[in-house]
């Protein structure tokens, strides 16, 4: 068996997009990862196709394809044939039931660790909005002025959420 520290969290974030509002990764991505050829893992999957509804797995659209690509100052992408697949976090579980190698379960841990730390740290930003909105209206109720030394404290504090609302490798609609 493969140790999943060979592949690492930071290496799998990487390979996450949000393309229609959703998180998920590409199938010439996925492949890479599982050692295997993106028409393989894509021949599997259409071997399979009942467990892989709309909402686990979608084919990308040209524009949605051209905007990804656009990301990226130098291209390997080459010419495709057809357009990518993108795995939602449910598809990628679902193909640790369709490839049966020990190479796939092992990645397939390591991706959904990836996601759920992806969730704990959303969680995390909006736990510190919702503390900084409560701070401020306990402030404005006991009718007292905020000094110059809150207004910088706040003032940091937005600017952190901020970049943290920011989305990173957003694409498509």
């Amino acid at each position: 068996m493969i140790k999943a520290e060979l592949i690492t969290i930071e290496q799998i974030t990487g390979k996450i997009y949000t393309i229609r509002g959703i998180k998920v990764m590409l199938d010439r991505d996925l492949a890479s990862l599982y050692e295997v050829e993106t028409r393989v893992l894509n021949q599997a999957v259409k071997r399979h196709m009942k467990r892989f509804p709309d909402d686990f797995m979608f084919q990308l659209t040209q524009q949605e394809f051209k905007n990804l690509k656009s990301q990226f100052v130098t291209s390997s992408w080459g010419g495709v044939r057809k357009m990518p697949h993108a795995f939602t976090e449910q598809g990628v579980a679902m193909l640790s039931g369709i490839l049966n190698s020990d190479r796939a379960i092992e990645v397939n841990i390591q991706i959904m660790r990836t996601f759920t730390q992806l969730r704990h740290s959303l969680l995390e930003t909006q736990d510190l909005r919702l503390a900084v909105e409560e701070l401020r209206k306990d402030l404005k109720a006991l009718n007292r002025k905020t000094d110059d030394k809150f207004k910088v404290v706040f003032s940091v504090l937005d600017k952190l959420i901020k970049e943290d609302d920011k989305p990173k490798k957003k694409i498509g609609f």
